[in-house]
């Protein structure tokens, strides 16, 4: 279980009291979401997930076990009983959109228009329809209509 989930401060923070720094902190390196997202896709042993990615074994192996010290990734005996696998905790699973929101901004704006490029759809084969935030009134909300308020 992670520190941020215990309640036990962890001095290594970047920003102690920013959420999108201390979610950086967790999973915010080059291949920890792409582990995450290759999860919510059905990989489970070690090695598919180095097949899909691509990443290094020992890398992989650094990643996978901080995922599991911090909650988003638990450990269990494969169907086999031979093997362990990955799965996703709450916490993991809760990832889901903003994989979703990195996902359509990487629609958007990281390929050119008419490029190629995975779509993800729900369980009728629909594309999955585009995020977008709103407020308590149902407005839509940008930085434009947010700010950051500090607790204490």
């Amino acid at each position: 279980m992670s520190r941020a989930t215990t309640g036990v401060p962890n001095l290594d923070w970047t920003d102690p009291e920013c959420p999108v720094a201390r979610a950086l902190d967790l999973v915010g390196d080059r291949w920890s979401l792409l582990v995450i997202r290759d999860a919510m896709d059905g990989a489970r042993s070690f090695t598919e997930f180095q097949r899909r990615t691509g990443i290094a074994r020992n890398i992989l192996a650094d990643r996978l076990r901080r995922l599991v010290a911090h909650g988003l990734l638990a450990q269990r005996a494969a169907p086999s009983g031979r093997r362990q696998e990955y799965v996703l905790t709450d916490a993991g699973r809760d990832l889901f959109a903003v994989v979703l929101t990195l996902r359509q901004w990487g629609e958007r704006h990281a390929f050119a228009p008419g490029e190629a490029h995975s779509v993800l759809v729900d369980r009728h084969g629909a594309p999955v329809p585009e995020i977008a935030p709103t407020g308590a009134d149902g407005t839509l909300l940008d930085t434009d209509t947010t700010h950051v308020r500090k607790t204490r």
